[in-house]
């Protein structure tokens, strides 16, 4: 039975791709991120109770009122990345650690960061026991990145930004990818998706509207409904 959620769960990958194409210009995602999605154990991360439910195309809670994403957007996030094997990734928003499982299986370190303290501490164990070790979780406010580790080949961020938070445009590295959703809180955003060039200009492009919750500060709890 679990063969065959996985199955569905990836021809609705593959349908949402093409019925989205003329938006994101992606008909199809990269094979190595559709692999990705096969290998991942996707029902790992989401509470016991919701493990029927864990193959679907939507987002499910994960307790701390937060959500796991659904697979079609984190396969487009994790597409629009273009991630390569030898690359370094910086995840603003852990939460259940799948987006950063999902990475890790095509670049050499992940570097995530949670703003709430038990899912960094439950998604960090979970990764350790799952045997990714490329992967460092950290606890957070994701406004002000990762400074130890950049520059960031890509950089992800899974929560909504009212504008382009500009610690992290400062440690993308000239040629790297930032994907982020930019709007108001709780009303329909853009997915963007912004490149710098070798010369270290930016070039956004609108890929997908989309509806998630604000990325916080340390004083909210950040969520990942979409």
């Amino acid at each position: 039975m679990r063969e065959i959620k996985l199955s569905e769960m990836l021809r609705t990958i593959e349908r949402e791709a093409r019925f989205t194409a003329s938006l994101t210009g992606r008909p199809s995602f990269d094979p190595r991120v559709m692999e990705a999605m096969e290998q991942v154990p996707r029902d790992s991360f989401v509470l016991p109770e919701m493990i029927d439910h864990a193959f679907e195309n939507g987002p499910l809670p994960i307790g701390q009122g937060q959500t796991i994403s659904q697979p079609y957007i984190v396969a487009l996030m994790t597409d629009l990345l273009e991630p390569q094997s030898t690359q370094t990734i910086l995840e603003i928003g852990t939460g259940s650690g799948y987006q950063a499982a999902i990475l890790a299986q095509l670049v050499q370190q992940v570097y995530s960061l949670e703003i709430i303290p038990p899912l960094a501490v439950e998604a960090a164990d979970l990764l350790f026991r799952l045997g990714y070790a490329n992967i460092e979780v950290k606890t957070s406010d994701g406004h002000s990145g990762w400074p130890e580790h950049a520059p960031y080949d890509g950089i992800i961020i899974t929560a909504a930004a009212t504008h382009l938070p500009q610690a992290l445009i400062d440690q993308l590295r000239p040629g790297g990818r930032l994907v982020i959703p930019v709007g108001l809180p709780y009303m329909s955003q853009e997915l963007l998706l912004v490149e710098k060039d070798l010369r270290g200009k930016l070039h956004t492009r609108d890929v997908l509207e989309v509806i998630f919750v604000p990325m916080t500060d340390g004083i909210h709890a950040r969520t990942n409904n979409h």
